[in-house]
């Protein structure tokens, strides 16, 4: 996978899109099949959750890399106007999921998968779906801040609605940027340099507009890789408090290999475990507070508490 993911994401037009494969429901890569094209005509799924906020669901995920299996039958509900939080070791493919839930594992051209996974019901992977939405509906932050370097702090938070084809009015991009900043916390920070570069930032409001970019195209999920492993503790509280106040906005769906970061932002909480080369599966998933004080699995227990991984 390209080292660049927010670049990587942009780069790939729909009609390379087109030309990769991802199987069928089935039991193995074997199963093949085209993708759907991605401009297959079709309305966004509706919403039905309630409060207005979505409900993200994968059934019986499985995803290769070749011949490599790295997941195996997971299942997962990560509830509407939740933090759900992905923990367990390097490896065991927290990652590689949370890239299946928008899409984004197909860039790999050898990568396959099976199962679905359903946001409000509607299975993304569906010829009702056109990538387009998927990635404006299902929004992504990485682990390093990714922000476009040379471009100004407005124009990094706009920048997503060009890659979606949304095109607004100079007024409506002013009020789009203040509202995704106030959502990010950065506001108050850079209200009087949005015409200054990105990358003069410090690394947390790098990351934070990160967040603001994603944002402006109102996902109904939020997808966070790690986001606040190459932060100093002082911008990782930041973010944590942004993502309790996201929360009411957005679904919001983390990896963390932090035990203690997972246990203050998340309200429910799966564990990945994949040992001796066999594929990632979910050992244990449920409420954050009873998971790390009375876990159900052994191992989980072992985990949480630092006794391995």
């Amino acid at each position: 996978m390209a080292t660049d993911d927010a670049a990587t994401q942009i780069a790939a037009s729909e009609d390379e899109m087109a030309t990769r494969v991802l199987p069928a429901v089935g039991p193995g890569p074997e199963t093949a099949a085209p993708l759907p094209e991605p401009d297959t005509p079709g309305p966004r799924q509706p919403v039905v959750s309630g409060g207005g906020l979505s409900l993200l669901e994968a059934r019986g995920v499985s995803a290769w890399f070749g011949s490599h299996r790295v997941l195996e039958g997971v299942s997962l509900v990560m509830g509407a106007g939740e933090v759900t939080a992905l923990i367990g070791p390097s490896g065991c493919g927290k990652s590689t999921f949370l890239r299946v839930l928008n899409r984004m594992h197909e860039l790999v051209p050898s990568a396959s998968l099976a199962g679905e996974v359903l946001l409000d019901g509607g299975d993304v992977y569906g010829r009702g779906w056109r990538l387009q939405d998927v990635r404006r509906d299902i929004g992504m932050v990485f682990q390093k801040p990714n922000p476009f370097p040379a471009m100004s702090i407005y124009d990094n938070v706009v920048s997503g609605l060009r890659l979606t084809g949304r095109r607004v009015s100079r007024d409506v991009k002013d009020e789009i940027v203040v509202r995704s900043l106030v959502s990010a916390g950065l506001w108050g920070e850079v209200r009087d340099r949005l015409r200054q570069p990105g990358g003069g930032l410090s690394g947390g409001q790098q990351q934070r507009l990160c967040i603001a970019r994603a944002l402006a195209v109102r996902p109904r999920v939020l997808l966070m890789d790690e986001p606040c492993s190459a932060l100093d503790p002082t911008s990782t509280r930041v973010i944590e408090e942004t993502m309790g106040q996201l929360r009411r906005e957005v679904t919001i769906v983390i990896v963390t290999h932090n035990m203690q970061q997972a246990a203050r932002v998340s309200q429910r909480c799966a564990f990945f475990l994949a040992s001796q080369g066999m594929p990632g599966q979910i050992v244990e998933y449920g409420d954050t507070d009873a998971m790390f004080s009375e876990p159900q699995d052994e191992r989980t227990f072992d985990y949480v508490n630092g006794r391995f991984g």
